[in-house]
């Protein structure tokens, strides 16, 4: 059982780029269970950022894979294509305050470049089609993740200026997920290991707009047999809607929980239960990648 305090919210922001896959079902298990098993609230975020990437019907599919798994989320569905005005105005703020910038950098001018050099920090261009920067400082920063530990990055040495609203007019996941986090009263974010890395930019942003800083628990990647993570990208199969409690079961060893054998024959909302009355998150392996077919 966990030991967090039982003002916890959770939640789960998948990206309607495809439709959801194991490795997704993991993901979305382990922030359940971790914000059930508490008492805490879990919520659902539709990071639709990008409608050029988006495949039609993945929202509703997401929606519909999820119910038919057994989850249940607290309060409404936040749809991230409908919180334009906020992050405009948090883009608006720091750009009067001199803490962001525009950019008309070209990506083929920074290929090969792994740091933004800072070609335009102090151009002064105009917004009129150009991507906006944040400035960040010299800085390291740091935080203690639950399960891969410290985890540390130099912001200037390593990510450098980085873009919180694209040329097209998109705006950024980093800017996003920070604002929304915020909104929601996000005190606890339970993901992927791949996105270990964000975890410093997203520091940064919370500490610039005065913003609280959850705790965070990355989990381990599952990896295909070709290297490849399991993703939408390298077309993962979608989750079958006949299977839905023995992959709950696979998933849940995927985490390390000792689950029995038998409860693959129950039903979904039986196998949760379990997970939720069982849950330890000691128990998921300390390494940033799983292989795929250690689970089988």
């Amino acid at each position: 059982m966990s030991s967090l305090p039982s003002r916890y919210v959770g939640r789960f922001a998948p990206t309607p780029s495809g439709f959801l896959h194991f490795g997704s079902l993991v993901a979305a298990l382990a922030s359940y269970l971790d914000a059930r098993a508490c008492g805490g609230r879990w919520l659902l975020r539709m990071e639709d950022l990008d409608p050029p990437r988006e495949v039609p019907g993945a929202q509703s599919a997401i929606l519909r894979t999820l119910e038919n798994y057994g989850f249940e989320w607290d309060g409404e569905l936040l749809r991230q294509s409908g919180r334009h005005e906020a992050y405009a105005e948090v883009i608006e703020r720091l750009l009067q305050q001199g803490l962001a910038y525009a950019c008309t950098c070209s990506r083929k001018e920074l290929e090969g470049q792994p740091v933004y050099p800072g070609t335009c920090r102090n151009a002064q261009h105009d917004r009129h089609n150009a991507a906006i920067r944040i400035r960040v400082p010299e800085l390291e920063y740091h935080f203690i993740d639950r399960l891969q530990g410290e985890y540390r990055q130099h912001l200037g040495r390593d990510v450098g200026d980085f873009i919180i609203q694209r040329r097209d007019g998109l705006y950024a996941y980093q800017l996003a997920v920070v604002v929304d986090d915020a909104l929601q009263g996000v005190t606890d974010i339970v993901r992927g290991a791949d996105l270990l890395d964000n975890t410093p930019r997203q520091l940064y942003l919370q500490e610039l707009l005065g913003l609280p800083q959850p705790r965070y628990l990355h989990i381990p990647l599952l990896i295909q047999p070709d290297g490849h993570k399991l993703g939408k990208s390298f077309r993962s199969p979608p989750l079958p809607t006949d299977q839905a409690a023995p992959l709950l079961c696979r998933a849940l060893r995927a985490l390390g929980q000792p689950v029995p054998d038998e409860l693959a024959h129950s039903l979904p909302g039986d196998v949760l239960a379990w997970g939720i009355t069982h849950w330890d998150a000691t128990l998921i392996p300390h390494r940033a990648t799983l292989a795929e077919a250690e689970l089988r």
